[in-house]
């Protein structure tokens, strides 16, 4: 498939600095239409961009060089990075959002997408558990991309990680107002993978959200916060996924 490429430049970014692009965020729009959320990721006043935008039907609309420092993370922090935008591209899928109608993304998107996001971290040194959602980076401000985003799909092409199952874990469930090593251990594990999360030993509201994010992209089928043996087991996969993994 070939995409249909447009070019709309942005006004909204600034110098990322000397190191590399490691990172690759997903966002939806979260606004009614494509031409809204065109206009203000290129209005100076909304002091907002993304790199790319992806619409409904597949066309792509490019925004910001990827060179240039786009304004599409805010406040937020993956692997131990506070200016994620700083180290990241953004690409911002056209979807209504959870306050809009949120929706299925379209084949035509999703194909475009795999095109685009292979290109890109065919080009930087984006390693597949960097390839993240803006809530993954932002749990306690952020849904987006969500749950009906096909974060297995866009593995399967080559971007992006996706467990293979999940793996034995001792203990049972976990969740908001337990404390303990196992919690400790649950935070210590989602800190490892990327999430910006401190080890407490208690199931306080960070981790909650974080356990949100998490099952938003790797457990989609039931979000609630809760850490149960399948939630965590995924986490575990992932993680010894990461420990087998070739070194480069």
């Amino acid at each position: 498939m070939t995409a249909r490429r447009r070019n709309r430049p942005s006004p909204n970014h600034d110098g990322r600095g000397a190191g590399p692009v490691t990172i690759l965020v997903l966002h939806y729009t979260g606004m009614p239409d494509a031409a809204g959320a065109l206009d203000r990721l290129c209005d100076p006043a909304a002091k907002v961009s993304a790199h790319y935008l992806i619409d409904e039907d597949g066309t792509v609309w490019a925004l910001v060089d990827e060179a240039r420092r786009a304004w599409h993370g805010g406040r937020g922090q993956w692997a131990g990075i506070d200016d994620v935008n700083a180290v990241s591209i953004g690409i911002e899928l056209v979807n209504p959002g959870h306050d809009w109608g949120y929706r299925a993304f379209p084949e035509a998107q999703m194909a475009a997408l795999e095109v685009l996001a292979r290109d890109i971290v065919a080009r930087h040194p984006i390693a597949p558990r960097h390839v993240i959602g803006h809530s993954d980076m932002a749990p306690e401000r952020k849904q987006d991309p969500g749950e009906l985003f096909d974060w297995q799909r866009l593995a399967a092409a080559g971007v992006g990680l996706w467990p293979d199952g999940a793996a034995p874990v001792r203990g049972g469930r976990l969740g908001p107002g337990e404390a303990g090593v196992l919690v400790g251990d649950l935070q210590q594990d989602l800190a490892a993978f990327g999430y910006g999360l401190a080890v407490t030993g208690r199931y306080d509201p960070a981790t909650t959200a974080v356990v949100t994010a998490f099952q938003r992209h790797f457990r989609p089928a039931r979000i609630d916060g809760v850490a149960d043996p399948e939630t965590r087991g995924r986490l575990a996969r992932l993680l010894q996924g990461l420990e087998e993994a070739p070194k480069s």
